[in-house]
């Protein structure tokens, strides 16, 4: 998912300290560990690992998504500007493991709470970012023999809205920051919620061809 990131951001760069550059850059190595943890466009990809990806991703998603209630409960007006409501995804991670006839597990990891607006953008990013690249994960995942038939939701949630609601994001970000937002603030953020998925995920990380 990293090149369509990295497309996704080409024509929207504002300069040298534009906060989504900063933001791209500054987690690049952790969503590189995201990304090798989860390896969805494995070509053996077989229907136990990719139960076991989305029980893992919903029990996160879970987690992240009441810390990030709990800011938009305190900070409303915020909330709104960003439509939070729209991005929640946990609902469709338990959609899609009752899909692949798994049950949805109550595990949840302890992330750390969102004091504010600049935290919870952080943390969006990293949620956020994960619809950018769905799409080939949706592709990839209609391509597997195993999972024939089986329609899988969450890794684009959007449809053709997934660019309008990255730019929306964006839109709120930059323009949280020249408001006087803390840039350093938001990429701490994000870079703490990669290293929280990645460690919550680590069940799942293959091991020349094997699960760890």
């Amino acid at each position: 998912m990293a090149a369509v990131e990295e497309a996704a951001h080409h024509h929207h760069r504002s300069g040298d300290d534009d906060v989504l550059r900063v933001l791209r850059t500054g987690t690049a190595d952790e969503h590189e560990t995201v990304e090798r943890t989860l390896d969805l466009l494995d070509p053996a990809l077989d229907r136990t690992r990719l139960v076991q990806v989305v029980t893992l991703l919903h029990g996160f998603w879970v987690a992240a998504e009441r810390g990030l209630d709990e800011w938009a409960g305190r900070l409303p007006v915020d909330a709104r500007s960003v439509d939070w409501p729209r991005r929640r995804r946990a609902e469709l991670f338990a959609v899609d493991l009752a899909a692949l006839g798994a049950p949805a597990s109550t595990a949840v990891p302890a992330l750390p709470a969102v004091p504010g607006t600049d935290d919870a953008l952080g943390r969006l990013y990293v949620l956020e970012g994960s619809t950018l690249g769905g799409t080939f994960i949706d592709r990839h995942l209609a391509d597997l023999p195993g999972l024939a038939g089986v329609r899988i939701r969450a890794f684009s949630p959007y449809g053709p809205d997934t660019g309008a609601m990255w730019a929306g994001y964006r839109h709120v970000t930059r323009a949280r920051v020249a408001a006087g937002g803390d840039a350093e603030r938001i990429l701490a953020s994000a870079r703490e919620t990669f290293r929280a998925l990645a460690e919550w995920c680590r069940p799942a990380t293959r091991v020349d061809g094997a699960r760890a």
